[in-house]
């Protein structure tokens, strides 16, 4: 059930409803229904692995409480780690894994028949996946209590607007929401739905728009070269922003609808004036889960250059491989990684204290950087294939001699005129002024501050734009539920 679809459009006011008209004791029980039914519209046979994984991190958290000793405590997590990565790996990563093995043997003349699984990637199981296990470790350091009510429990790790591609939540902040009193809030209901509605315009008007044009070019690489690749390029960067960013949008709203408060996902990325910003601001529940689970533990930056730049490298290469099994986005997050390594340490140690944002040409510069150098590196997450990824690269300055015939020469083979281009940069537009804003305040609170009939005017020109701008075929799947 896709947030952008029609069954989902019916599926949410009914949940609503039903939640806040019966008993507040009974509504983690709605949300839990829900939640499974939402799972199980997607394969209804692989919810035997999210209750599995429920079942084993549940019952991990309370023994680790129980036991006394801390090599079994120890051993409870690495058995559940063991359980839980274990299943990740035979869904998501063993056919990669067996490839790979059949590869090396081939350099030394070795033949070998690869076996692979047939099966098909359980839609949100690195997520979920992540998700419990952080539940786990924070149990065994002793930064929560071990929830002892099964249902909640299985409700946190299921909670439908955030079970197929998050923000990964952390159980100190939703499990509490989960077990409180729910009460209805006008205010948080209402900037829910417009969250929603921003997070269906970034998806199904700019994000699928430009994934006709991104598809066209990378399902076929070395048909397009020059300016086309560029374009490419470029809208990809776009696209998944749109695409990921607005499935968070979505979700957050969803939960304010239902008083429920998850993790901001996205801060406006595209503004970071640095690759470690970029960070700070993009899928912003997994870069800390990494960093809190991951580089953290290997040390930091606590420790000796060599071991710093180690930490680093390892966190951005999980990171990668953690996206997909291919060797692509294993390379995807090296690039990262080094970049960030090197930026940390070129760079002299500033004040931390949190500035305003303030504009400067500097910063405006240092923005383009940065988007030019994450453009450059999505072309390796989005390319099917290490060499397809460096052919777009190769290729993207051919016959720029010519500016004009390279400029125009690309519109054309994408078939872009001045309709189209204009459908495209009027979205494009309205979110970077959105983002931009964002960096010093609030945008939707903003609006919902003006004025009834300015904020009115404002919504329904937003909701006609949308009808009319978004492209025929729009509504597919979320480019994150293949991860």
């Amino acid at each position: 059930m896709l947030f952008n679809s029609l069954a989902f459009a019916i599926f949410l006011p009914i949940v609503f409803a039903v939640f806040w008209i019966i008993p507040n004791r009974f509504r983690w029980i709605v949300l839990l229904i829900s939640s499974y039914y939402f799972y199980m519209s997607w394969n209804a046979k692989y919810v035997f692995l999210i209750l599995m994984t429920t079942v084993i991190s549940y019952s991990a958290g309370i023994l680790i409480e129980k036991f006394h000793s801390k090599k079994a405590k120890k051993a409870t997590v690495f058995f559940t780690l063991a359980v839980c990565l274990g299943t990740l790996f035979v869904f998501k990563y063993f056919n990669f894994f067996a490839d790979t093995v059949t590869g090396v043997f081939s350099m030394f003349a070795i033949k070998l028949h690869p076996v692979t699984l047939t099966l098909l990637l359980p839609v949100g199981i690195s997520f979920y996946t992540f998700q419990t296990l952080s539940y786990v470790i924070d149990v065994y350091r002793g930064d929560i209590k071990a929830e002892r009510h099964f249902g909640k429990y299985a409700t946190f790790v299921s909670f439908f607007p955030q079970l197929v591609a998050g923000p990964i939540e952390r159980s100190s902040n939703l499990l509490p929401q989960i077990s409180k009193e729910f009460i209805f809030s006008y205010d948080q209901a209402s900037y829910g739905i417009k969250m929603v509605a921003w997070g269906l315009f970034k998806k199904m008007v700019v994000a699928d728009m430009l994934a006709i044009y991104v598809d066209k070019v990378y399902n076929n690489a070395e048909s397009f070269n020059g300016f086309a690749s560029v374009i490419a390029m470029c809208f990809f960067s776009i696209q998944i922003y749109c695409d990921f960013s607005g499935y968070s949008d979505i979700a957050i709203g969803v939960a304010k609808m239902f008083n429920v408060e998850l993790m901001q996902n996205f801060r406006s990325p595209y503004f970071s004036s640095s690759v470690k910003e970029f960070w700070s601001r993009w899928h912003i529940s997994l870069s800390t889960w990494f960093r809190d689970y991951v580089y953290i533990p290997l040390g930091g930056n606590r420790c000796s250059k060599p071991r710093y730049c180690f930490n680093i490298l390892v966190t951005f290469l999980i990171s990668g491989l953690w996206h997909g099994a291919n060797i692509t986005f294993i390379l995807w997050g090296a690039m990262h990684g080094f970049v960030q390594m090197i930026e940390t340490l070129i760079k002299k140690k500033k004040n931390k204290t949190k500035k305003p944002f303030k504009f400067s040409l500097k910063w405006a510069v240092s923005v383009i950087v940065v988007f030019i150098f994450c453009t450059v590196t999505w072309v390796f997450f989005r390319a099917d294939t290490v060499s397809d990824a460096i052919y777009l690269l190769r290729h993207s300055l051919d016959g720029i001699n010519n500016v004009s015939q390279y400029i125009f020469g690309g519109l054309h083979s994408l078939s872009i005129d001045k309709l189209v281009a204009l459908q495209i940069g009027i979205p494009v537009i309205i979110l970077a002024l959105f983002d931009y804003f964002n960096l010093k305040t609030d945008s939707i609170k903003a609006v919902s501050s003006w004025p009834p009939v300015i904020r009115w005017t404002v919504y329904i020109v937003f909701i006609m734009m949308t009808y009319m701008l978004k492209p025929v075929h729009s509504g597919g799947e979320f480019i994150y539920f293949q991860f």
